[in-house]
């Protein structure tokens, strides 16, 4: 009990002096920048600032001159200043961990992890654990939006030569059957139906489209819109699976990164709970949180819920029996990473040419159903 009631000091200590993270949209689960002075640092820069100042660190350069070197690099001045921030902050007696804390565009899971770094003088093992989760962040966000890109823009060009034919080409069509005046098929007046509703109603149809999308993305970070649209992706035959490991492979990085420093595991949590960015791990993690506080292993409580699976929570299980939780987060983290980077492939594969078939099997549709009348004119007439 001695353990957990440190445990409860450290997180009432942590909540009394650290701003709590804004979570992020469900939407938005690859890459979020944070803002200061009306700019953006965002996961790549971080990378390169946490990278960088490893390699000077181990080379011996203090903490003072490697930020004057960074800054040197910086070519935005809203950059500069921020490393004209730490640098002063530093030369005022501040720690880095402390000096990050007070530009207010950190992490309580960044700053925290350096603070552990200080005080363990591991800072340069951290300051490089943290550059290893944000390249794998960014890996991940590439990964996906190579998946993704083809695929988008191929929606897009199908979407504007089906609106085309729809307010153009069928009502020429149109017009030319009404010269006639026979009776078209079932199938050739559905689609002239749709045409017209196309031509009448297609500013209508833009501008809710365009409302209803302004409209989600005002709400991105509220609650009721993050736990829709994590249900909504969870619920995606496609998607869901690749979601969720590409989640738990930033817990267990997290995790790993913080039990590997030492911190104790509710603190730990508290802290990825506030850097994970997805509604249904937060809410996990908050009674995960609570579970520990109260003496209950982490296996039984992550198993109360369907995002963990149960070979993650067999290892999670083992691994506390032997006390090598820090390992098992580390060999996890690697495991679902390299699923997601599989199934991104995989994904991009599938969904180009399905695509393309929707798109041809559309455009065929309409031009049948125009050049039925045609074809059933010209046999009556033969």
């Amino acid at each position: 009990m001695a353990a957990i009631d440190l445990n409860t000091l450290n997180i009432q200590s942590k909540k009394a002096t650290a701003p709590k993270a804004k979570s992020g949209s469900t939407l938005d689960f690859l890459n979020k920048d944070l803002q200061l002075f009306g700019t953006s640092f965002n996961d790549k820069k971080k990378e390169r600032f946490y990278s960088e100042l490893c390699i000077l660190f181990s080379a011996g350069v203090d903490i003072r001159s490697a930020l004057e070197l960074i800054e040197e690099e910086q070519i935005k001045e809203k950059d500069k200043l921020l490393f004209t921030t730490l640098k002063n902050a530093i030369i005022a007696g501040a720690g880095l961990s402390k000096a990050i804390e007070q530009t207010g565009m950190f992490s309580p899971y960044e700053y925290y992890s350096m603070q552990i770094g200080e005080e363990s003088g591991r800072l340069p093992e951290v300051l490089q654990e943290l550059a290893f989760f944000y390249a794998k962040k960014i890996q991940q966000k590439r990964q996906l939006t190579s998946a993704l890109s083809y695929p988008a823009v191929v929606f897009c060009a199908s979407f504007g030569a089906i609106f085309f034919m729809m307010k153009f080409v069928v009502p020429m069509f149109s017009d030319v059957f009404k010269r006639f005046k026979g009776e078209l098929p079932y199938f050739t007046r559905l689609i002239i139906q749709v045409s017209d509703v196309f031509s009448n109603y297609s500013l209508y149809i833009i501008l809710v489209l365009a409302s209803l999308i302004g409209f989600l993305y005002s709400q991105r970070n509220t609650i009721w819109f993050r736990k829709w649209s994590a249900e909504v992706l969870l619920r995606t035959p496609i998607m869901k699976d690749m979601i969720s490991k590409i989640y738990l492979a930033r817990f267990c990085q997290s995790m790993n990164l913080l039990i590997s420093a030492k911190t104790p595991l509710v603190t730990a949590i508290e802290l990825v709970k506030k850097m994970v960015g997805f509604y249904p791990l937060e809410i996990s993690l908050q009674t995960i949180q609570d579970d520990i506080l109260k003496g209950q292993p982490l296996h039984q409580s992550l198993a109360k819920f369907k995002i963990y699976n149960r070979r993650m929570i067999s290892l999670i299980k083992v691994a506390e029996e032997v006390n090598q939780l820090d390992t098992i987060f580390l060999k996890l983290s690697k495991q679902y990473s390299d699923e997601v980077e599989h199934q991104t492939s995989i994904l991009g594969s599938l969904i180009e040419p399905a695509m393309i078939i929707f798109l041809g099997i559309f455009v065929a549709i309409i031009l049948v159903a125009m050049y039925l009348p045609l074809f059933q004119m010209s046999s009556t007439v033969g």
